[in-house]
């Protein structure tokens, strides 16, 4: 990736930044805190409601549930599914200079991706195109790091290889690029569960007829006290959640 691309990643995601927690919550306090002296009503006021939100965004019980809301829709049947022409498996994230791996090397969650898009191949005989570029630099981009990891490790063929884009958005174009001139217009597409209503939503603006295939389910559950106790990794997927609620209000701005 070129240097204004690089410029323009990190822009967007320091933009990000401010727009999720922690950091959000962090500011809405500080800003309720600065305001004690002058404004004291309002000063508690924020105060409060980032506190309140910061412990409702960190239990299990309210992470689990905004992400199940946009996981609905997202399952591909075991029986009776509707037909397609190829496997689109999107990038998940790389683990760059890996020592284990002497490399870059695809993340944890490409590799739940590619696990059901090896599986999906297997099943169907489709061709898998696998989707990721080097948004934050690096040796290799996680579309090829994807293509070795689903050939080498999974005994998978990969046909295509998208590996320039920086985005989901770039995700959707540039395989089309790649797949028109196959006659691809139906794909499955395989993301996890949570990330397929703006996935999904992008790969049909450019002109995709999708079927999702998600990963990853927030399963249904009887409740415990336990899930009401605040902690960090709940904190992280509610931040999930509105990372791509804030995602599709752009895209439809944007379009």
């Amino acid at each position: 990736m070129d240097n204004l691309g690089l410029m323009g990643w990190l822009f967007t995601n320091f933009i990000a930044a401010f727009l999720l927690p922690p950091l959000s919550l962090l500011l809405l306090g500080g800003t309720g805190l600065w305001l004690l002296k002058h404004r004291p009503r309002l000063g508690k006021a924020l105060v409060a409601l980032s506190l309140g939100l910061l412990a409702a965004l960190s239990m299990p019980a309210v992470s689990g549930w905004l992400l199940a809301t946009l996981e609905r829709n997202a399952l591909l049947p075991q029986k009776n599914r509707p037909a397609a022409q190829a496997i689109v498996v999107l990038g998940g994230g790389r683990y760059l200079d890996a020592p284990e791996y002497g490399g870059d090397t695809v993340g944890a969650a490409a590799l739940e991706r590619l696990r059901y898009g090896a599986r999906l191949q297997r099943e169907t005989g489709l061709p898998i195109l696998v989707a990721g570029g080097k948004p934050e630099g690096g040796e290799m981009s996680e579309g090829e790091a994807m293509r070795r990891t689903l050939e080498d490790e999974f005994g998978v063929p990969v046909r295509w290889v998208e590996d320039r884009s920086d985005n989901t958005r770039e995700n959707a174009y540039f395989s089309r690029e790649l797949l028109k001139g196959s006659g691809v217009d139906t794909i499955y597409l395989v993301t996890h569960a949570w990330h397929m209503p703006r996935a999904r939503w992008i790969f049909q603006r450019a002109g995709f007829k999708v079927v999702p295939a998600g990963i990853a389910f927030h399963q249904t559950k009887p409740l415990t006290a336990l899930d009401f106790l605040p902690n960090a990794g709940a904190l992280g997927a509610s931040a999930l959640y509105l990372h791509e609620k804030i995602g599709l209000l752009w895209y439809g701005l944007k379009h």
